[in-house]
């Protein structure tokens, strides 16, 4: 019985190819329609946003006759200073807890691990009223045969938001730098330990300059928040921009202006912030991208 069979290259000395051409195919661009629908409708909110506004009851020559008012600057001088102050606590505590919070001391740990739970558990508004009526509670401040003093006048509103921001900041602080340092490699301490170096010589030489680039990302962001945050001391009397603000639109009716002028310098501090925060993210993650080494040539060729 004889079979009909495909015409084989076999012994021909001809072998089949595939043309994978697709010159002859049509490009046909694929349709976003979802991108297309979800832009025109953001862009039509953004102009019915943008149009409230400009027909809305806002004197614009008001926003730009506050903006740079004297109680507007001097506000605006307040919270950088607060800003500054309450991160310069908050890192330095968050740095040393950092340290006791892993150290084998159990009763260090334990502190610690407390001072973390309580000021991460509270609400910073209600640690900013504790510390403000401070005085409720010890009247009188001081070492007894040496200095004494009211705690309604020690605990002024400048002091009781430098305490409530920068205590609060530094518990989570700590959290960050303790991520930054595990993401240290082990071995980088016990190298430092093999040539004789101290568990603080090996933390400040070897493992913090190396945890940098874990810790400058979220902390660029707790400082941006930190400028927010300082609005909160109004509450209590601390004269920042936004207390500022309300003043004097307490006095002369312009609320939307007002508020208007308060988020204007926001923005700019912020961006100045985020600006700085990407050049040190820049400088402390050099040399910690991984390129790629040419092969080495093979021995073998075929």
């Amino acid at each position: 019985m004889s079979s009909t069979t495909a015409p084989s290259s076999i012994g021909t000395g001809q072998t089949a190819r595939f043309d994978p051409s697709i010159a002859h195919l049509t490009h046909v661009p694929r349709r976003h329609y979802g991108r297309w629908i979800a832009s025109a409708l953001i862009l039509t909110a953004f102009a019915l946003v943008v149009k409230a506004f400009a027909e809305g009851q806002i004197d614009w020559a008001v926003v730009g006759q506050f903006f740079t008012a004297q109680s507007i600057i001097s506000g605006l001088g307040n919270t950088i200073i607060m800003t500054i102050c309450a991160m310069a606590l908050g890192i330095t505590l968050g740095v040393l807890f950092a340290i006791l919070v892993m150290s084998p001391n159990p009763v260090l740990k334990g502190i610690a691990v407390f001072y973390i739970w309580f000021f991460r558990g509270t609400p910073l508004l209600l640690q900013l009223l504790l510390w403000f009526n401070l005085a409720l509670v010890f009247p009188r401040i001081g070492i007894p045969g040496l200095f004494e003093a009211r705690m309604v006048d020690v605990m002024t509103p400048f002091v009781a938001t430098l305490l409530g921001l920068g205590i609060n900041q530094g518990a989570y602080t700590a959290e960050v730098v303790r991520s930054g340092i595990l993401s240290v490699d082990a071995g980088q301490t016990e190298a430092a330990k093999a040539i004789g170096m101290t568990r603080l010589t090996t933390l400040r030489r070897i493992v913090l300059p190396q945890a940098m680039r874990v810790i400058i990302p979220p902390v660029g962001n707790e400082v941006i928040s930190m400028v927010k945050l300082t609005s909160i001391a109004s509450v209590i009397g601390f004269a920042e921009v936004l207390r500022n603000a309300q003043t004097v639109y307490y006095a002369n009716a312009r609320v939307i202006e007002l508020l208007i002028v308060s988020a204007g310098w926001y923005l700019i501090i912020v961006t100045v912030l985020s600006i700085g925060q990407h050049f040190l993210e820049r400088y402390f993650a050099r040399g910690s991208g991984r390129r790629s080494r040419p092969a080495a040539p093979s021995a073998v060729e075929s």
